[in-house]
């Protein structure tokens, strides 16, 4: 052997002795200093429960000690953590196939039966289904559907709207302070007053579409009055601008109906879709009319494209979750739940109680004040937040699995916590 031949032999072993000596080192590191070295970050200050286990409304730490989940994820686990039958529905699709192919060109039952599913539950004209991965994801395409189909390019969202955190959501999301640091942005946008039917007149016929959650979310859980979701959508047929619903944190039974546009008398001509229409898995949507969704499949062709949108075990989990929501009738409980809640939270300190269902925001005089009263609540076992862009409101949006008792629990951990 020359002296080349040992050279390089001793320093492969000294490479593998380092890598060891950091593996064990690694080992020996907690799993929260970990998290903290390898998962990116975004914000200083991280909640870092260590969750080993989710069970219906609970999630359990790697001590054993139980938290009440009153946010649902974000308004994620609206059947539950790990309902048995969505679990059986992953499990019976892993063993047949995964990922097969890019979106669109293999028939694939686990999403054929879903698009039924969902069109069966909707008006007819909001038929034909694009699937994506995400919320975010369901905005973009919507957002490109629009502007393919009408042929124009502005687009107008809402004041204190959160759509997500992509740069085509982000640039008609309504909090300028989340998106001055990511600039240039999208042009064409502009954002009006919701519950405002004065700014109608920005809507003209150079508008593409307006985007509206239903029920603005991270605003604090929003509702329109006065029949303005109503008037907006006259407004923008008569201007020939499409209406986009999102519906990503409202839908799926949230608010006592399947969708939130059910309660507020019109029908939107895109629906985006997401959170909690996969029981736990990723999965999104955005859908409308073949007429118009057809506007994708030429000049260009292929005009819009995922690879693992409409993933078939995510499907699957979507299918199972909504056979629940109706099998099961889980938004007949919710109006009940959510004036149980209205009821128990009574106290001085509380200014106020907005939102609909089981997505509700409960009011404190300042963020110092919410957050001090969310910290207890989580150390008392029972898991709350804020909202991104009102963050003197606490969340509530728990699994609309949650019972009598345990809203009582939650209430009474709530009112200790400010007291």
């Amino acid at each position: 052997m020359n002296d080349s031949t040992q050279s390089e032999n001793k320093k492969s072993a000294s490479i593998c002795e380092i890598c060891e000596q950091y593996s064990v080192f690694s080992y020996m590191l907690s799993q929260r200093q970990l998290f903290l070295n390898h998962i990116a970050q975004t914000s200083e200050t991280p909640l870092s429960l260590e969750i080993e286990k989710a069970e219906g409304v609970y999630l359990f730490d790697t001590s054993g000690k139980r938290y009440l989940d009153l946010i649902s994820g974000i308004s994620v686990s609206n059947v539950g953590h790990r309902h048995p039958k969505v679990v059986s529905a992953i499990k019976e699709q892993v063993d047949k196939y995964m990922h097969t192919m890019v979106y669109g060109e293999y028939i694939q039952t686990p999403q054929v039966k879903l698009a039924k599913h969902l069109a069966d539950n909707l008006p007819a004209n909001l038929s034909s289904v694009y699937f994506v991965n995400s919320g975010s994801e369901a905005i973009e395409g919507a957002m490109k559907l629009a502007k393919r189909f009408t042929g124009r390019t502005e687009i107008v969202s809402f004041k204190n709207g959160y759509h997500g955190s992509t740069q085509g959501s982000l640039s008609i999301m309504g909090n300028e302070e989340f998106k001055n640091a990511f600039r240039p942005l999208l042009p064409d946008t502009k954002q009006i007053e919701f519950n405002n039917t004065t700014d109608f007149s920005q809507i003209t016929n150079q508008t593409a579409c307006v985007v509206v959650e239903t029920i603005q979310g991270e605003a604090g859980a929003i509702v329109p009055t006065n029949d303005f979701l109503k008037k907006l959508s006259l407004h923008c047929k008569a201007s020939g601008t499409l209406l986009v619903a999102d519906e990503i944190q409202c839908g799926f039974g949230r608010t006592g109906k399947l969708f939130a546009f059910e309660h507020y008398g019109f029908v939107p001509d895109v629906i985006c879709l997401a959170k909690g229409m996969g029981g736990g898995m990723p999965i999104g949507a955005f859908i409308s009319s073949k007429e118009i969704m057809n506007s994708l499949t030429h000049n260009p062709i292929l005009g819009h494209i995922t690879t693992f949108g409409g993933h078939p075990v995510c499907c699957a989990a979507a299918d199972a979750t909504l056979g629940v929501l109706l099998e099961e009738k889980l938004m007949d409980g919710v109006e009940a739940k959510e004036q149980l809640f209205r009821t128990l939270l009574k106290h001085p300190k509380i200014k106020s109680i907005h939102g609909k269902g089981l997505l509700l925001s409960v009011e404190f005089e300042s963020y110092e004040q919410n957050k001090s009263i969310i910290d207890k609540c989580i150390a008392k076992g029972v898991i709350t937040d804020w909202f991104l862009f009102n963050s003197h409101s606490m969340r509530i949006a728990p699994p609309l699995t949650i019972a009598e008792e345990e809203i009582k629990f939650a209430c009474k951990v709530i009112m200790e916590s400010i007291n």
